[in-house]
């Protein structure tokens, strides 16, 4: 797995886009989380659709060909600095073969940021790009919008990525050791979801894996697991690191599902890192090379997440 190109920090006065590739998205949050980004001296814009609903699919944030449109329109504009989604849910995956990727290709790097659902799209960036993303809270987020750590890590990462080159989860050690690899994943059913799909990505190997989910059964947890080992796909896999379970069963049940399907990787694997669908997310860079120390709960930057 190869190290991917990283993006140019941003400074004051950048400008960024807010769009809605999934979920439809509460005025309310998304006027707070613009107001948040302009007190760092940002100058943020809004999508033209961010605030639509899908006439027949109420989950969907407008029509497939409309959020795709924002979103190439926004990384294609040469004004803008960084594209920040607005919310998860679901819908990234309809509209990502709706999107011109050699014109985005052509547009060159620029800052993208969210989580869960964008899974989706922080494996195509990866894929078809070629470039460093940034797992972090989304802009129409109660995270994004009230959480002070979850602001200040992705703000650091943002304008100031040098400061960020570890990070310190306070997690334990399923299995330990130390681990290098590229930076990689999300939100575990996209990943699964993905697997068989244009341009998906062969294999995990190489990589440090970053999984979490939300709202989930063990049963189901269980499943995406294990259709990924007989898929081959975590074959050659560096390390893990395990972010949030929200919403899913007991740690105590968890920690035995996910010592049975991972630990025999034979890699060191570190649960409760503090990404993904929790109280005080960090921002994870995806398509970095980064040390893994399981027994210490950290990982290390070789190099800062953004130029």
């Amino acid at each position: 797995m190869r190290e991917l190109l990283r993006p140019a920090r941003l400074a004051p006065g950048a400008r960024v886009a807010v769009v809605a590739p999934s979920g439809p998205v509460p005025e309310e949050r998304l006027q707070a989380g613009l107001d948040v980004l302009r007190g760092w001296d940002l100058d943020p814009v809004a999508a033209p659709h961010v605030q639509d609903r899908h006439g027949e699919f109420g989950y969907l944030a407008g029509t497939d060909a409309d959020r795709a449109a924002d979103l190439q329109s926004a990384w294609c504009d040469p004004g803008v600095d960084a594209v920040l989604c607005a919310r998860g849910g679901y819908g990234a995956q309809r509209m990502i073969d709706l999107l011109d990727w050699e014109a985005m290709r052509a547009a060159g790097p620029k800052v993208f940021v969210g989580f869960s659902d964008i899974t989706a799209l922080h494996e195509a960036f990866a894929t078809r790009l070629g470039l460093v993303t940034l797992h972090g809270p989304m802009a129409a987020g109660v995270d994004f919008v009230k959480n002070a750590r979850a602001q200040e890590h992705l703000r650091a990462t943002l304008f100031a990525p040098e400061t960020v080159r570890t990070i310190a989860s306070g997690g334990t050690a399923l299995v330990p050791g130390r681990a290098r690899g590229v930076t990689l994943g999300g939100c575990l059913c996209l990943l699964a979801a993905e697997l068989g799909t244009p341009h998906a990505r062969r294999s995990a190997g190489g990589g440090l894996l970053c999984l979490e989910d939300v709202g989930e059964e063990t049963y189901r947890l269980d499943r995406y697991l294990t259709q990924l080992l007989r898929a081959g796909w975590l074959d050659g896999v560096s390390g893990v690191l395990l972010g949030s379970w929200e919403n899913c069963a007991s740690p105590a049940e968890l920690r035995l599902l996910l010592a049975d399907r991972l630990g025999a990787l034979g890699v060191p694997v570190v649960e409760d890192f503090g990404f993904g669908h929790c109280a005080g997310a960090s921002t994870i860079p995806f398509g970095v090379t980064a040390e893994l120390d399981a027994d210490a709960a950290t990982l290390t930057l070789d190099e800062p997440a953004l130029r």
